[in-house]
């Protein structure tokens, strides 16, 4: 069985009380459940017969059910059949559809961003076009999850939206064939010889994913990298066995998150020396957004010592949950177990807290007000310059003030360690 921090599977756990009186105690509360149940039943019955309007009998129980849900921790709840099936396709990664990131901005549906290589990019949907209608249903008033649904379907069928764009004078239809589309959790890229991969979420095939960037990345690089910069910020969590085996990505040995349950049930993760990555310098960047799977692997890779953590206090939700198929096509969430770092730590409420904390400023490049050789009139110029060669211009520097910190945290790490391995070097002559 999957455990799930926020999606999950099928999970049934069963517990004896060892009291003597258990069996009464159980019987009471039966007969207190029957007894309210029987009050629910006749006031359904009476909303059913009486009520000024003819009602929805589904609309009804699944609004009682949750009603019950709510009085429960805000993450066990009960979903429709069509909100469990849009879970479902968020914890795969892979739906028929367009390829389209939306949000809802000032009233408006707008695209953030069309995926690579699907058939919004290639019909040229660009961030922050305004999609006015789906086929032919305004968006004005329509739920975010509503208008998703719209553009998702079987692999082949059309879909037309209509377009507002700056510069145009009109909105403009686009139409559309939907295709098989499978998001990609990870994205990665190559900071000097530093590795920067960020996390969105943790999907059926993250791990996958994140040994596949890895690869290409260490290609790319020559052979081996000089560090890494785990990217969790605004990750919000997903499947436990894909926390667990990020975690152990980076991890040779060692608990990497143990979960109790109601009762003694405790379980255990540990890692494993095989694939472990080399001992290149890390930091785990995270915020107020990294919660759940981010948490458990932020905090593994902390207690273990493996990489430094940097940002901002991490969300705080150290619960687990699983999710039960019912017979109508609908699914309960529901929170069964806490989890613990490997030092034993809850970070309920409380979060990860980073070992350096840095908060997210803006990168604004500023020119200091002083006189350099470069200034002088006359001056000799550099060889590089003297022979057209470029002076170690860095091109593509993140601007984003969190990254660059972790960057430069890395690039110090290697100057100390080049510097230490320098001086024994000289000492052993």
């Amino acid at each position: 069985m999957r455990r799930f921090l926020w999606r999950g599977a099928v999970l049934v756990l069963v517990y004896v009380a060892g009291a003597v009186s258990a069996p009464a105690v159980y019987a009471a509360a039966r007969n207190l459940t029957y007894e309210k149940l029987g009050i629910f039943t006749r006031v359904l019955t009476y909303v059913e017969n009486n009520y000024v309007e003819e009602v929805d009998p589904t609309r009804l129980i699944y609004g009682a059910i949750k009603g019950m849900m709510s009085t429960l921790d805000p993450h066990s709840v009960f979903m429709t059949p069509e909100e469990y099936e849009e879970m479902k396709i968020d914890t795969g990664g892979e739906f028929g559809g367009i390829g389209l990131e939306v949000t809802r901005r000032d009233g408006k549906l707008v695209v953030v961003t069309p995926l690579e290589d699907t058939p919004a990019m290639r019909a040229g949907l660009l961030p922050g076009d305004v999609i006015v209608k789906i086929d032919e249903q305004s968006m004005q008033d329509t739920p975010l999850a509503d208008a998703v649904r719209m553009m998702r379907g079987p692999p082949g069928s059309k879909v037309t939206l209509t377009i507002m764009r700056e510069g145009f004078e009109m909105p403009r239809p686009i139409p559309l064939r939907r295709a098989h589309i499978r998001v990609n959790p990870v994205s990665a890229r190559l900071v000097d010889a530093y590795a920067v991969i960020k996390i969105k979420s943790f999907q059926d095939r993250t791990t996958r994913y994140l040994h596949r960037e890895l690869r290409r990345l260490r290609r790319e690089n020559g052979g081996e990298l000089a560090g890494v910069v785990l990217d969790l910020r605004n990750n919000p969590g997903g499947l436990l066995d894909q926390a667990v085996s990020v975690a152990d990505t980076w991890l040779s040995e060692g608990i990497i998150v143990s979960t109790r349950g109601r009762g003694s049930r405790t379980e255990v993760q540990r890692a494993h020396a095989a694939g472990t990555e080399p001992a290149y310098p890390m930091i785990v960047l995270v915020n107020g957004g990294s919660a759940s799977a981010s948490e458990i692997v932020a905090g593994a890779l902390q207690d273990h010592g493996r990489a430094v953590i940097m940002g901002t206090r991490t969300f705080g939700k150290g619960s687990v949950q699983t999710v039960i198929d019912l017979e109508d096509g609908s699914g309960l969430k529901l929170t069964i177990a806490r989890y613990y770092t490997p030092k034993g730590r809850s970070i309920q409420e409380r979060g990860i807290r980073p070992d350096v904390e840095v908060q997210p400023l803006k990168v604004v490049a500023a020119e200091e007000e002083v006189t350099r050789e470069e200034d002088l009139a006359g001056h000799f110029p550099s060889e590089e310059r003297a022979r057209g060669e470029p002076e170690g211009a860095t091109d593509g520097e993140p601007r984003d003030f969190q990254l660059k910190t972790a960057l430069d945290a890395l690039r110090t790490w290697q100057i100390f360690k080049a510097g230490l391995d320098d001086g024994r070097r000289r000492a052993a002559r």
